[in-house]
């Protein structure tokens, strides 16, 4: 049975107030493949990204609308990020901002991600509140530009009252797990008023571990697995993008991946 540790007593299991249903898992999912992989594992949640190497941008159109489609029981998220690099934008950037969250609405998505920052780290909150005014009733999640802030505290605060329903946050470090000082800081000053979402390098062997110092209940994670492509031939003198990645292998999803993820941490309830 899955433990955490509680103030004043050692290792203690799950109670009532620890049954799947009061957690929500998200897949960072890139592509149509991934969604599907999510829904099957139990995923309450995807969120749908191209650009995974950048760290996300806004699939197309195409891969919108299939997903929508072939999600049922899991909600369809989309990120909104025109460009990797940092989230300082430009106003065509943002008009192109807006145009994708119209289309998202178009397309029936439940939810987007998006962030944007100003030059000395704290959050734009003028093209925030322009994207969130054309949400018109989408979940919407800022995402870990909040990682780049200069005062977390401070920007935590302003997007609860902004109205942002959560933040993806890694708690300011390269992983959740590294993080948890600041994620369990930061849980604490929400106080209910908007959502932790702790996301980056959580798997089945740490999740539980990063509940346990956290108490967050909403995680985010990829599960990918490694899959061969169809390629017989390959020209090994041409590169289409790192000349040290392995372009044969495909990253997509494992369903037996975000199953044994959720039961790391639900396992017993």
């Amino acid at each position: 049975m899955a433990c955490v540790r509680r103030r004043g007593c050692g290792l203690a299991t799950f109670d009532n107030m620890n049954s799947r249903q009061n957690f929500k898992f998200e897949i960072c999912a890139n592509g149509v493949e991934s969604c599907v992989a999510a829904q099957e594992g139990g995923a309450d949640r995807v969120e749908l990204c191209a650009g995974i190497p950048e760290g996300g941008t806004t699939p197309s159109y195409g891969e919108i609308k299939v997903a929508r489609r072939l999600l049922h029981s899991t909600r369809l998220h989309v990120i909104i990020r025109p460009r990797g690099g940092d989230f300082v934008y430009s106003e065509l950037e943002a008009e192109r901002m807006l145009e994708d969250i119209a289309v998202c609405r178009q397309l029936g998505v439940d939810g987007v991600v998006f962030g944007c920052l100003n030059a000395d780290g704290t959050v734009d909150e003028t093209l925030c509140r322009r994207l969130l005014d054309a949400c018109g009733g989408l979940s919407v999640t800022f995402h870990r530009a909040f990682d780049r802030c200069r005062d977390p505290e401070t920007a935590l605060l302003r997007l609860a009252d902004m109205g942002f329903d959560r933040v993806l946050t890694s708690g300011q470090q390269p992983t959740a797990l590294q993080g948890t000082a600041l994620l369990a800081r930061l849980q604490k000053l929400a106080a209910g008023r908007i959502a932790l979402l702790a996301g980056c390098g959580v798997n089945e062997d740490n999740i539980a571990s990063i509940y346990a110092q956290t108490g967050i209940r909403e995680y985010h994670f990829s599960a990918r697995v490694k899959v061969r492509g169809g390629m017989e031939y390959i020209n090994p003198d041409v590169y289409m993008g790192d000349k040290n990645a392995d372009e044969t292998l495909l990253d997509y999803t494992s369903a037996a991946r975000v199953r044994a993820t959720i039961d790391s941490l639900c396992r017993g309830l």
